[in-house]
């Protein structure tokens, strides 16, 4: 299997402040509003280069959410940015009605999401924001597996036309994915080919996914590894493209159960292509207070737990 290299450990959500920082350059109607988080968002670099063309809202993410729809209705695209819970739970009523309904240019910067955002605790942790965001039509969602891709998808959500929720996370993470990359909404990404099983990953368990091919890989089993960075709107042809060739899948999320890309998966596998299933998520259940890595193996989000998984698809083929 192609071997993947740990440049160095970053934050995605360093990834979304490079990646805003370049959009700004590029295109003069980029702005970037803040629920007084500018430091958790990496914003600092954007409104020191681009003061007048960045909003402190103050802890009012409704009217965050607000401001920025009727920026994107003067013809400005807002990066509206906060916790991951607090951007989507806390102002669900904001994104349906300004966002969504209206079908505005606003793209939603949704910061420290999943339990890797640590010691914090349930109370600003989310596993539910993706199922959130899912059910909003038009709703366009991207959850890049590290700092490289995270700076390459915050510009292609920039120059793209419509909603975007693009999620990213707070711990250090491999950085293993090429610097000059261009990011395309919407394909997913082969990073392992194989034949006796897909497993199919998105945002920090694609590193995991990694992990657990070279651990199967050294068993004499072939996985393939799918990045699903873009979980709205699904790649559902290279989902089935590649389980009719394994025959078996597991998906990989830093989500819970309900809602995820498990499920937006599952629905295609259940119409069109019906395969043994199996998941890799945070189950029906809050987050909880720790650090990342010790969370991530508790819930056993990681290269283990997704081997576990795949010997029991591969029962059922």
């Amino acid at each position: 299997m192609k071997k993947y290299i740990d440049t160095g450990k970053k934050d995605t959500r360093s990834g979304f402040g490079a990646g805003l920082l370049e959009a700004g350059r590029r295109d003069s109607r980029v702005v970037a509003l803040t629920a007084d988080l500018k430091g958790s968002l990496k914003m600092d670099e954007f409104a020191a280069e681009f003061p007048e063309r960045f909003i402190q809202c103050g802890i009012a993410e409704a009217n965050m959410i607000g401001a920025a729809s009727g920026l994107a209705i003067a013809g400005k695209i807002p990066f509206a940015g906060s916790f991951a819970e607090f951007v989507t739970g806390r102002v669900y009523d904001q994104i349906r009605q300004e966002v969504a309904y209206g079908k505005t240019n606003v793209k939603i910067a949704s910061s420290h999401a999943g339990i890797t955002l640590g010691e914090d605790g349930a109370t600003h942790q989310t596993m539910e924001d993706i199922a959130l965001m899912r059910a909003l039509p038009g709703m366009v969602i991207v959850n890049p597996c590290d700092y490289n891709q995270t700076k390459a998808a915050t510009i292609a959500a920039a120059e793209y036309d419509g909603p975007v929720y693009l999620r990213f996370g707070r711990p250090g993470v491999p950085n293993f994915t090429p610097a000059d990359q261009e990011f395309k909404i919407g394909p997913a990404i082969i990073f392992n080919e194989g034949k006796d099983i897909t497993i199919f990953a998105t945002g920090h368990l694609v590193w995991e996914a990694l992990g657990a091919a070279e651990i199967l890989e050294a068993e004499g089993i072939s996985a393939e590894v799918v990045d699903i960075a873009t979980i709205k709107p699904l790649d559902e042809e290279a989902v089935l493209a590649s389980i009719m060739k394994t025959g078996a899948a597991v998906v990989a999320e830093e989500h819970n159960m309900a809602g995820g890309l498990g499920e937006a998966i599952s629905g295609v596998l259940a119409a069109k292509c019906p395969k043994p299933l199996e998941f890799v998520n945070g189950g029906d259940r809050f987050g909880e207070s720790g650090t990342p890595a010790a969370l991530m193996e508790a819930y056993g989000l990681n290269a283990a737990g997704i081997v576990v998984a795949v010997k029991k698809a591969l029962a059922r083929k």
